[in-house]
């Protein structure tokens, strides 16, 4: 029996911050982690893996779109497992780093599937260890989604998971699935040389952005890429000597097509129901989700719960928010978790962010709004760089003029959207950022462009005309 004023549930980037803030505020406090390394799907097979291939795939594309520049290159020798090396030691130390911050913390770690047995008390799958607590953060993250007709026992067929290892870079690939994971992979794998079909199911790629905001990188991957079917359904998959033969349900896709490999990006599922929860009475609901307040905490009064586990959307940069809430909150701190919005990313090329309201929020709210958009063929900082494709796009409340929400296609707009999220979190209207100076020539100042578009006082292009 070992015996703790906290134990956390997982040591993702939610899980590690929970139960470094609770060790910092003064309490003894466990980490249970059911893999050998910690940082969770983010650092080990998500955020930082794809970045690190992301990377690589960014650097061979500028290579090839520097003819214009005067500078041409020749084909690049890619050396595959020195691009997975590179990723794996990347990984390695980040984990590294997040055990010896444990250890300086004296948080200690325990090594195995934790499940709960009583409302204050979690056995270690395959052990004779259980932990006994006073208050306990379950972080226990989400898992991909599969569907079970799908034959994912044949190793062609991927996840997310599966795609990072880097095992090969197929002839031809299949995404299935146009969100933001599915497309981040496609990226990687088109510059490392594969022929990528994508598949979606909905009538636009990313479905949750604004459509003008995914457009230019729409454009953009439509040329290079074999196919793009959208509107269209998987309806069969099957495992043959040739390859993966799959048919498809849709108005312009065949009917049938094999190839090398499959990638099935699909989404993510919550681990609610994965650690007896339920048996103890926290409340889960019938999507695997556990509801929670502004405090993080379950109808359980001493446990909480954070990051995937509690909703959408299943974001690191929220989890860790939440983690610190929690930790707190166990603490006796005054805290709440209280965003007036959380940024989201797609690390494509060119990447797309977007953050607080989308114009087809909105629109279905039927709310009263100002638009500016400043494409980036006007700036010239893109224009230098040789990627004009890109647009910004904000969204502010027609009587006030305070910013509702902020779109951005383009190089760097997952760096670019910090500003509009912190303006949304102040309460700055047009004016606040128009009459910001912003650096020039940057891609920054496209930002400012947009609401000097809303206000109408944009003097690098014809103001948009104004109804009286």
């Amino acid at each position: 029996m070992i015996k703790t004023q906290v134990v956390v549930i997982g040591s993702g980037p939610g899980g590690y911050t929970a139960a470094f803030r609770a060790a910092d505020l003064g309490k003894k406090v466990v980490l249970i982690e059911r893999y050998d390394d910690l940082g969770g799907v983010c650092l080990n097979v998500g955020c930082i893996p794809s970045k690190a291939l992301l990377h690589t795939a960014e650097i061979i594309n500028e290579a090839s779109d520097a003819q214009h520049l005067g500078v041409t290159f020749g084909e690049p020798n890619i050396d595959v497992d020195g691009v997975r090396s590179n990723k794996e030691n990347i990984v390695t130390k980040l984990t590294g780093g997040i055990k010896a911050l444990a250890k300086a913390r004296k948080v200690q770690v325990i090594t195995g599937y934790g499940k709960f047995v009583s409302a204050n008390q979690i056995a270690i799958s395959d052990s004779d260890e259980v932990i006994e607590f006073e208050q306990c953060i379950i972080a226990a993250g989400s898992r991909v989604t599969k569907i079970p007709a799908f034959p994912f026992d044949d190793d062609r067929v991927m996840d997310s998971t599966d795609a990072l290892e880097l095992k090969d870079v197929p002839k031809r690939l299949l995404i299935v699935g146009g969100g933001i994971i599915g497309l981040e992979m496609a990226t990687v794998y088109d510059a490392l040389g594969s022929e990528i079909t994508v598949v979606e199911l909905a009538d636009q790629l990313i479905a949750s952005a604004d459509k003008d905001i995914v457009n230019p990188l729409f454009k953009r991957i439509k040329k290079q890429y074999k196919n793009i079917y959208l509107n269209t359904k998987v309806a069969k998959m099957e495992a043959t000597d040739a390859g993966i033969k799959v048919d498809f349900e849709g108005k312009n896709a065949p009917e049938t097509d094999t190839f090398d490999k499959v990638l099935v990006s699909i989404g993510r599922s919550p681990n609610g129901q994965l650690v007896d929860a339920d048996k103890v009475g926290v409340e889960i609901n019938e999507w695997g989700f556990i509801p929670v307040d502004k405090q993080m905490r379950t109808n359980i009064n001493h446990i909480f719960a954070i990051g995937d586990i509690v909703g959408q959307p299943m974001l690191a940069h929220k989890a860790v928010h939440e983690a610190k809430v929690a930790a707190e909150v166990i603490c006796g701190h005054k805290s709440g978790f209280d965003a007036l919005t959380i940024p989201s990313v797609a690390y494509t090329d060119p990447e797309i962010a977007w953050t607080g309201k989308t114009e087809k929020e909105l629109k279905e709210e039927g709310a009263n709004y100002e638009k500016g958009v400043f494409p980036w063929a006007a700036s010239g900082r893109s224009l230098s760089i040789g990627r004009s494709e890109g647009v910004t796009k904000g969204l502010f409340d027609a009587k006030t003029g305070r910013i509702l929400g902020m779109g951005i296609c383009g190089t760097n707009a997952g760096e670019l959207i910090a500003e509009a999220t912190l303006a949304i979190e102040m309460g700055c209207d047009m004016a606040d950022i128009a009459l910001t100076i912003h650096a020039h020539p940057t891609l920054s100042e496209t930002t400012a462009f947009a609401a000097e578009m809303a206000e109408g006082t944009i003097t690098d292009l014809l103001p948009p005309k104004k109804k009286r």
